[in-house]
């Protein structure tokens, strides 16, 4: 009896391992611009909404390749007179200072994706350190010199990064509403991702490279659908300086 218990249990246990790895792989694989960590109250932490009291919320949009679709996108926020966030690769601003010129000249806010857009958390840490700073002195030899939100790429990152940049004097912005707009899943899909989602403070994620090639038009029904809930389209900067804005700890 006490035999076969124990096969039993080492059966049990080699199913189990290979359930686990199974779910590990495909975490991996679907959690693609998603953070991995979690961290408590007394550690460093990214913002992701601001005050859940106030009807601000912040439209950012990511660029790091491209130039077709940046354009568009900053022509429907034009019309719509809204003011959002731009996270643009170092490497991108060195290729088209131009657009660049056209984002800030439009009285957007400018963050950062680092240099390379590539991952933070296959790279070692004096790597990142590397990257973040080359990334500041080429924002600044375009002529920005207080270039200090940063988003990570693909929002990869730990709490050793997160203490780094902070270090650095970068403060680190997530967000909280994602209708994967880079993946193209139809116009409809985005709208109603972010139309259903959206509460006060929100951190609204949207892409402006040309990979995204939906995301005009959903800007279309998006901004005005959200102006008629009461929202206002403000910046990072405003909503992180709103009196009563809490960090909310990423998960």
């Amino acid at each position: 009896m006490d035999h076969f218990y124990v096969i039993g249990l080492k059966k049990r246990r080699s199913w189990l391992l290979i359930g686990f790895a199974f779910v590990t792989a495909l975490l991996f694989w679907t959690q693609k611009d998603m953070v991995f960590s979690v961290f408590s109250n007394d550690r460093p932490v990214a913002l992701s909404k601001g005050n859940a009291d106030e009807p601000n919320i912040a439209l950012t949009f990511n660029i790091s390749w491209g130039e077709e679709k940046a354009l568009d996108i900053l022509d429907q926020l034009k019309n719509e007179q809204v003011q959002a966030t731009f996270f643009v690769s170092g490497e991108w601003a060195e290729r088209h200072p131009e657009i660049l010129e056209k984002i800030t000249e439009g009285q957007h806010e400018l963050g950062m994706l680092g240099y390379r857009y590539k991952s933070y958390l296959d790279q070692e840490i004096d790597q990142v350190r590397k990257d973040l700073l080359y990334a500041r002195d080429i924002f600044k030899k375009l002529g920005y010199e207080d270039v200090n939100l940063l988003r990570t790429p693909n929002g990869h990152f730990n709490e050793e990064i997160i203490e780094l940049a902070e270090g650095l004097e970068f403060e680190v912005i997530h967000w909280n509403i994602n209708p994967n707009d880079w993946e193209n899943p139809g116009t409809t899909k985005i709208v109603d991702t972010v139309m259903k989602d959206t509460t006060n403070g929100d951190i609204i994620l949207l892409h402006a490279s040309d990979a995204a090639k939906q995301t005009a038009d959903a800007l279309k029904t998006i901004i005005p659908g959200l102006k008629n809930k009461g929202f206002q389209l403000v910046s990072i900067s405003e909503l992180i300086n709103q009196a009563h804005a809490e960090t909310k700890i990423i998960e």
